[in-house]
C-alpha cells in the first residue's frame, strides 16, 4: 500500500489557544515531509468534517487527526476501512492538562505528534479473517437456563441444537413441588410451568433436541465448531457457530455435613429432598413414615462456610420461606422453625417473606446451630440463638438443611488435586473419584480438543467466568457463553434473564465472526495475529499465556492460531521474545517507532523524558478523565495506549532505555481473585516480566526504579496525577539515564 498521509490538527476546545499550532505543524511538514497539513478551527464540525472528507475522495488513504481524545467523536471520524487512522490526543492529555501557553505543554503537543506520525507510517489497514460460518447454536443443558436460551435464539431467526444427558428436559425445575411466587402481588405459591416451556422447545422447529446425550468432542473455533454428539450409541456431527453451556448445578453434598446429624439420622433431609416428600402427598419423614407435626429448616447448612461452600447459593432462604408453607398447608397444625444467620429475600421476594412471617405456626430466629440429637422418638436442635442471648433447644420430627450449590463444572481447586493424583500414581477414575467426595468435581461438559485442556477455566469456586462486570456471560473461551446456575448461583426468574442475555451474546459472536471481527471487548477489531513462523523457537510461551486457547500446537510444538478464537488482546506478542507475532495496526516494530521519535533532550537541559503504557480499557479512559476535570501533571511523561498490559514486550524497555528514555511507568488494570483485567491474565503477566526486567537492570548497574508497575480502575483516574508526579520525583533522586549521551 503506498501511503498518501494527510495531518489535520484541530484549534477547538482550547487547543489553538493553548498551543502555536504552526510550530506543532511544522512537526509534520519539516521533519516527516507531510505534503498535507491542515488545520481547522473545528475539524469535528461540517466544514472540518468534509475538509478531511474532500481529501480521502482525493486520495489520501492515511488520515492523522490532532484533536480531541480517540474515545471522543467515534462516530464523526470514522472511514472507509481501506483508509488508516490515527488520534492524537491533544486535548485531553496536553492542553486540559498541562500550563497553555507554555514551553514543556508545546514540547509534550509535538511529540504526540511525532508519535501519532511514527505510527501511521507503519499501520495497514486490516484485512478480516474469513472463512465460512455457521450460525448454529449449540445449547448445553436442557433445564430452565438452557431451554430460555434455545427458544429465545430460536425466535431471533437461528438454528439450535440442545444437548441434555438426562432422558427428558425441565432439570431441577421438573422435580419442585412449587416455586415460590415470581408475579405481583408475590403472597401465594406458584406451579412451576416447566411442562408449558418444555412443550415449546420441543415444538419448535429451529430447535433440534438431543436428550439422554453427551458431547464427546469440540474442536475448532468460533464459526466454525466441529462437535461430536453421543446419543443412544449412536454418533451425530455438528457445525456449530457459537455455544452455550447451560449445564446447572448440582446440592452441595451433604454427606460433609454430619455435624448436622445428615447420614446419622435419617429424618435430617435436604431442601432438595424435601420437595420430594413434597410431591408425594402428605410430608412424612422418612425414619417410620410419620406425618410429621414439626420442621426446622437450617438456613446456610455448609454455606458461607470457608470449611464448605464460602459463597451464598442466592435461593435457598426463599425456598426455605416456600417449603414452610408446604408444611402449614398439608398440616394446618404442624409448627415450622427456621433457624437462620441471615434472611435473603432481594427485591419484591421481601413481600413474600413478610408474608410467610405472618404465619402463626412459622418461628424464625437468628442463631447458630451447635449440634442435633436424637432421644424421645423425635429430633433436637441445639441453638446459640443470637437474638435471645441464650442457648435454646428446638424438638422436631424432621430437619431440612439449606443445602447449597454446586456448579456443574471442574474448579482449578479440583483440577490441581486430579493432576497432582495422576502424577503421583493414581488412576484417573480414582482421582475424579476422590474430587468427586469433596463435593467440587464435574466431568468436562464439553469436552474441548483445546491445547490448554478439555474443561472451561473457572474461577475459584468453580464458575467458569472471563469479567464478571463488563462481559458476564463470556467464558475464557471465546464464543463459549455461560448461563444459569453453572455461571453464577440464581434463582428460576433470574436463570431466564440470564438465559436470554446468553443468547443474545451467541448470536453476536456468529455475526461479528462472519464479519471478521472480534467479538469483546475490541468488537471493532479485524485485524488477527500475523506469525513469521521462520523465526519461531517452539518456546510454548504463546500457547501457555494466551488467556483464552487461542493457539493448538502441532506435535513439534509449533503454534496454530485459531483467528476466531482470538480476542485481540495481543499477549501473545508480549510474550514471545523472538517478536515473530504482530497486528497490522499494532506490532513491537509500530510501538518500538512511537518510543524512538520521542525527542529526549540533553541531560544538561533537565527535562527528563517518562514513558507511560497505559491500559486501554480503564488506565487510559482514566487520564481522559483526568483531562476532562482540569486534572494537572507532569509535562514530561508521554502516554502510549497499549491494547493490555500484558501486551508489552521488552523489547520496548530496551529501545525506551536506549532512547534515553529516563523512566517507564506501566498502568494497567488490577489483579488477582477480584481481577478487573478485561483479558484476565494480562496485568499479572506484566507485572510478573517487569520483575524479570527489573532483576536485568540491575545487573546492568540500572536502578530498577526506573520501571514501575501499576494497578488503576477506571474509577480511581483522580490517583494519576500523584502517580506521575511521585515517579518523577523518583527519577529526579536516582538521575538521568546514563544511555541518554551515547
Amino acid at each position: 500500500m503506498d501511503k498518501k498521509l494527510g495531518v489535520y490538527i484541530c484549534g477547538g476546545c482550547s487547543i489553538g489557544d493553548s498551543l502555536d499550532l504552526d510550530k506543532v505543524s511544522e512537526v509534520a511538514t519539516k521533519e516527516y515531509k507531510v505534503e498535507i497539513c491542515k488545520t481547522h478551527p473545528f475539524l469535528c464540525g461540517k466544514e472540518g468534517a468534509q475538509l478531511i472528507a474532500k481529501d480521502i475522495e482525493d486520495g489520501v488513504n492515511t488520515v492523522v487527526i490532532a484533536a480531541c481524545s480517540p474515545r471522543a467523536q467515534q462516530e464523526i471520524f470514522s472511514y472507509d476501512s481501506g483508509v488508516v487512522l490515527e488520534r492524537v490526543n491533544l486535548r485531553e492529555h496536553v492542553v486540559w492538562s498541562h500550563t497553555p501557553q507554555d514551553e514543556n505543554t508545546q514540547m509534550l503537543a509535538e511529540d504526540y505528534l511525532r508519535m501519532g506520525l511514527a505510527k501511521a507510517q507503519k499501520v495497514f489497514p486490516a484485512e478480516p479473517y474469513q472463512e465460512a460460518i455457521d450460525k448454529t447454536i449449540l445449547v448445553v443443558g436442557g433445564g430452565i437456563s438452557g431451554m430460555t436460551s434455545a427458544v429465545e435464539a430460536a425466535k431471533a431467526g437461528y438454528e439450535v441444537c440442545l444437548v441434555e444427558k438426562s432422558p427428558s428436559l425441565g432439570g431441577w425445575m421438573s422435580k419442585l413441588y412449587k416455586q415460590y411466587p415470581k408475579h405481583p402481588p408475590y403472597q401465594q405459591l406458584e406451579d412451576t410451568g416447566i411442562e408449558a416451556k418444555i412443550k415449546e422447545v420441543e415444538g419448535n422447529p429451529r430447535i433440534k433436541v438431543f436428550t439422554g446425550a453427551e458431547i464427546e468432542k469440540t474442536s475448532g473455533a468460533p464459526g466454525m465448531f466441529d462437535v461430536l454428539v453421543k446419543q443412544n450409541g449412536n454418533q451425530t456431527s455438528l457445525r456449530i457457530g457459537s455455544i452455550i453451556q447451560a449445564t446447572g448445578f448440582r446440592p452441595y453434598e451433604a454427606n460433609n455435613l454430619d455435624h448436622l446429624g445428615f447420614g446419622k439420622y435419617p429424618d435430617v433431609i435436604t431442601n432438595f429432598q424435601m420437595e420430594e416428600l413434597a410431591q408425594q402427598g402428605k410430608i412424612k419423614r422418612p425414619s417410620d413414615g410419620k406425618e410429621v407435626e414439626s420442621v426446622a429448616f437450617i438456613q446456610c447448612a455448609g454455606q458461607r462456610d470457608e470449611n464448605h461452600l464460602p459463597y451464598c447459593s442466592s435461593f435457598c432462604c426463599l425456598t426455605s420461606l416456600k417449603q414452610a408453607l408446604y408444611v402449614t398447608e398439608k398440616n394446618t397444625d404442624a409448627s415450622v422453625y427456621i433457624l437462620y444467620k441471615d434472611i435473603r429475600t432481594p427485591a419484591q421476594y421481601e413481600d413474600f417473606y413478610k408474608r410467610v412471617q405472618e404465619e402463626q405456626a412459622v418461628f424464625f430466629t437468628k442463631g447458630e446451630v451447635e449440634g442435633i440429637s436424637e432421644g424421645g422418638g423425635c429430633l433436637t436442635v441445639e441453638v446459640e440463638d443470637t437474638l435471645l442471648g441464650e442457648k435454646i433447644g428446638i424438638n422436631a420430627d424432621l430437619v431440612v438443611l439449606a443445602v447449597g450449590i454446586v456448579p456443574n463444572s471442574m474448579p482449578e481447586e479440583a483440577k490441581k488435586a486430579t493432576a497432582e493424583a495422576e502424577s503421583s500414581g493414581e488412576k484417573c477414575e480414582e482421582a475424579a473419584e476422590r474430587a468427586a467426595d469433596s463435593g467440587f468435581y464435574a466431568s468436562p461438559a464439553l469436552q474441548l480438543k483445546y491445547r490448554q485442556g478439555p474443561e472451561l477455566p473457572t474461577l475459584k469456586y468453580g464458575f467458569p467466568d472471563s469479567h464478571f462486570i463488563c462481559f458476564p456471560y463470556e467464558t475464557r473461551r471465546t464464543g463459549i457463553y455461560s448461563t444459569g446456575c453453572v455461571r453464577q448461583p440464581e434463582d428460576s426468574a433470574t436463570c431466564i434473564d440470564d438465559a436470554t442475555g446468553a443468547a443474545l451474546k451467541a448470536i453476536q459472536c456468529v455475526e461479528q465472526s462472519s464479519k471478521g471481527m472480534a467479538v469483546h471487548p475490541r468488537t471493532w477489531d479485524q485485524t488477527y495475529p500475523d506469525l513469521f513462523m521462520q523465526r519461531c523457537t517452539q518456546c510454548k510461551r504463546c500457547t501457555e499465556e494466551c488467556p483464552f486457547g487461542m493457539y493448538d500446537e502441532d506435535e513439534k510444538f509449533n503454534p496454530l492460531p485459531n483467528p476466531t478464537r482470538c480476542r485481540r488482546c495481543a499477549i501473545c506478542m508480549g510474550s514471545c521474545p523472538e517478536r515473530i507475532i504482530s497486528f497490522k495496526d499494532y506490532s513491537v516494530d509500530i510501538i518500538s517507532s512511537m518510543l524512538k521519535a520521542v525527542e529526549v533532550p540533553e541531560e544538561d537541559e533537565e527535562k527528563p523524558r517518562v514513558i507511560a503504557f497505559l491500559c486501554e480499557n480503564d488506565a487510559y479512559p482514566a487520564l481522559d478523565v483526568a483531562g476532562i476535570n482540569r486534572l494537572t501533571y507532569n509535562p514530561y511523561v508521554r502516554v502510549i495506549p497499549v491494547r493490555c498490559l500484558g501486551s508489552i514486550n521488552i523489547v520496548w524497555i530496551a529501545d525506551a532505555l536506549s532512547k534515553g528514555i529516563d523512566g517507564i511507568i506501566m498502568i494497567g488494570c488490577n489483579y488477582g481473585d477480584d481481577y478487573q483485567c478485561h483479558f484476565i491474565k494480562g496485568s499479572e503477566l506484566a507485572n510478573y516480566r517487569m520483575e524479570k526486567v527489573q532483576e536485568t537492570l540491575q545487573r546492568l548497574v540500572l536502578e530498577s526504579e526506573r520501571i514501575e508497575v501499576w494497578q488503576l480502575s477506571i474509577s480511581e483516574y483522580d490517583k494519576l496525577p500523584k502517580i506521575f508526579d511521585d515517579f518523577l520525583e523518583t527519577i529526579e533522586r536516582v538521575g538521568p539515564n546514563p544511555y541518554k549521551d551515547f
